[in-house]
């Protein structure tokens, strides 16, 4: 975390409610509200700090070059299909020198999906287990498959040093722990609709392996 800039604590309400109006017809997803959702999530690895290192400042980039491109061309960047129909037809998806959405998005929803398990098994914990070994093993069944093994390593040596659920959440949450435990159900329920809708997208174009 930047030296004087002052994080205020996650709250998986605001996630929840960003990924439910980033679910739209035609089974699209709003990139606007998908990074308004993000943004919050980011927050958590913000408060995590240097744990999470390996890949915050990964997310922050990338949140960046979506919300810029979105800010310069909107109806183009509004959804996640009109984003890879104008990509494709411009064919951007290939420019070495130019910094595309679908791509920038996949990094995002990689990373989603990491997020995603390691809240499933942490809401599984009791207050006094330690979360590095659930942390561990989300990172391996998801984000791992992306990164070299430099990173892997570091990565899972970090996660030893992670608290117990209790510490962690009240680390991250402050005094609404309650609050966004109660509401985890929910919100991983409406994340796993953004994920599966974003990934069959994704398949359909056969972008998942783009450089």
């Amino acid at each position: 975390m930047a030296e004087g800039v002052e994080v205020t604590f996650f709250d998986l309400r605001v996630v929840h409610d960003h990924f439910d109006k980033a679910l739209i017809e035609d089974d699209d997803v709003n990139i606007r509200a998908y990074l308004d959702a993000y943004n919050e999530l980011y927050k958590f690895f913000q408060l995590m700090g240097s744990v999470f290192s390996f890949v915050s400042a990964d997310l922050k980039q990338k949140i960046d070059i979506l919300n810029d491109l979105l800010n310069k061309e909107e109806e183009k960047y509004q959804t996640v299909k009109s984003m890879i129909e104008h990509e494709k037809e411009n064919n951007l998806l290939e420019k070495g020198d130019y910094s595309n959405g679908a791509r920038t998005l996949l990094r995002l929803h990689r990373g989603l999906d990491f997020i995603r398990e390691f809240l499933r098994q942490l809401g599984d914990l009791s207050d006094a287990d330690k979360t590095s070994r659930c942390c561990q093993d989300a990172y391996n069944k998801t984000l791992a498959k992306h990164h070299p093994w430099v990173i892997r390593k570091t990565a899972v040596v970090a996660m030893y040093t992670m608290p117990t659920r209790e510490m962690l959440l009240k680390k991250v949450c402050g005094d609404n722990v309650q609050r966004n435990v109660d509401v985890l159900p929910k919100m991983l329920e409406v994340t796993a609709d953004i994920f599966n809708r974003t990934h069959s997208l994704y398949d359909l174009h056969e972008l998942h392996e783009l450089p």
